[in-house]
């Protein structure tokens, strides 16, 4: 049997609120979330008088709580949201629509616009709405814990023959859009090069290896000087090239601050001591929870790969900015010991310390439940692998991420509550 789809301007249309289950987790939330706090606070970022009519900020504030939600990318999000009637509701629509409500770039430009204020509104109303829900309270907010993890960027393994060759074909592509000639590319010596070093490499005949790689350096550099002969006064674009392909020349084994992708220079490399994974290459990420019911009341990513000590100022800081509340204790591993770090207003208790009352050494003990935060921040909400771009696109990434596991940890509440509910006896 074939159902007619009425038409768009039909009055025969179902509502969702008619359509959907009024006990879904999304539902739920949908009605409790203050969507017109982010109204208030995102409607600086648009103008009335330019441009075409924008996207509600209902709709895209929903699609990025959605994506990370659901672990999807920009693109995924915008094309599920025609299938799912329960996303069309949590973004506040009222008909069922078979249409995209914007394109997947206009989350990128959005985002930007937001900036990382704007992001930090997202994670706040996270914590308003458990605050109003009674689930976090100026108690739990009062001791926490804190901890850091390793955000890696979307990269390939870096290795010296590669980054070459792919620094080598963008200048060669460079100078043919600009109309330099040269007097070689070096395109089939490069990539056979590149062949014979990753198959001596795996047949570990590192000599070997090590020869090809000096000989796609050397193609680097040839290409380099020809175009400085060729084009005396290169622009601003071809000029930032040849000084970043100049620097991975440079570079040695041993030197600090590497540079590790062509794409995203502001990777670094990170080594957590993990037996799986010697090292990563992202940006270090500080993850704040309360010590009690674990929700994230703060994360933000340190570039730079700070020591962990220095990165426990700014952890209490956005704690309060983000909740209006003062942390008065905080519990940590051991790579924060140094009482150089720590601030003299809150207390840091770091892992193993003795002569502590029972409750301490038992929220000391406890301090480990971050671990399993992190993992579900990684596994589920996109914090294992950054896809945006630059270090505002690393910052970007954590917090929303955050959002993402305080909306779940509410959904679960809410459906915990409505259980209880259903199951309580009846009032004679």
């Amino acid at each position: 049997m074939i159902i007619k789809t009425p038409d768009k301007n039909s009055s025969n249309r179902i509502k969702l609120d008619v359509l959907l289950d009024k006990n879904h987790g999304l539902y739920q939330l949908a009605n409790i979330l203050n969507w017109d706090y982010l109204s208030e606070n995102f409607g600086q970022f648009y103008r009335e008088a330019m441009g075409r009519p924008s996207i509600p900020i209902r709709v895209m504030a929903g699609l990025h709580y959605l994506k990370y939600l659901e672990n999807e990318s920009d693109e995924t999000v915008v094309e599920k949201f025609c299938e799912n009637p329960y996303w069309q509701y949590f973004c506040g629509l009222e008909y069922f629509v078979h249409e995209v409500p914007c394109h997947p770039t206009t989350l990128v430009k959005w985002r930007k616009r937001l900036g990382i204020e704007g992001v930090e509104k997202l994670l706040t109303e996270t914590l308003n709405t458990a605050k109003r829900l009674s689930f976090i309270n100026e108690k739990s907010c009062s001791r926490i814990n804190i901890d850091t993890t390793v955000q890696e960027k979307a990269i390939t393994f870096p290795t010296d023959a590669r980054l070459c060759h792919k620094m080598r074909s963008v200048l060669v592509k460079m100078s043919y859009a600009r109309k330099v000639a040269l007097r070689q590319s070096y395109v089939r010596l490069s990539k056979k090069a590149l062949i014979k070093q990753s198959r001596y490499v795996q047949a570990q005949q590192f000599q070997r290896a090590q020869k090809q790689t000096k000989k796609i350096k050397n193609y680097l550099g040839r290409v380099i000087r020809d175009i400085e002969r060729k084009n005396l006064n290169p622009d601003e674009q071809l000029k930032a090239q040849l000084l970043t392909a100049k620097r991975l020349l440079a570079q040695k084994k041993e030197d600090k601050n590497k540079l590790y992708s062509l794409h995203a220079p502001e990777v670094e490399c990170i080594a957590k001591g993990k037996i799986h994974k010697k090292y990563e290459f992202g940006c270090k990420v500080s993850v704040t929870t309360t010590a009690d019911k674990l929700w994230v009341i703060g994360i933000s990513a340190c570039h730079g790969n700070p020591y962990d000590g220095h990165t426990l100022n700014g952890a209490l800081t956005q704690v309060h900015k983000l909740t209006g509340i003062k942390p008065k204790q905080a519990f940590v591993d051991k790579g924060y010991r140094g009482k150089e770090n720590h601030p003299k207003d809150v207390e840091i208790y770091v892992t193993e310390r003795k002569g502590l009352s029972n409750t301490l050494q038992k929220l000391l003990r406890r301090r480990s439940r971050i671990e399993p935060i992190i993992g579900h921040l990684k596994g589920d909400n996109r914090l294992c692998r950054n896809y945006l771009l630059g270090q505002i696109g690393d910052q970007l990434n954590a917090l929303l991420s955050g959002c993402a596991f305080n909306i779940r940890k509410i959904i679960r509440f809410l459906l915990q509550k409505m259980e209880l509910r259903a199951s309580a006896p009846l009032c004679a």
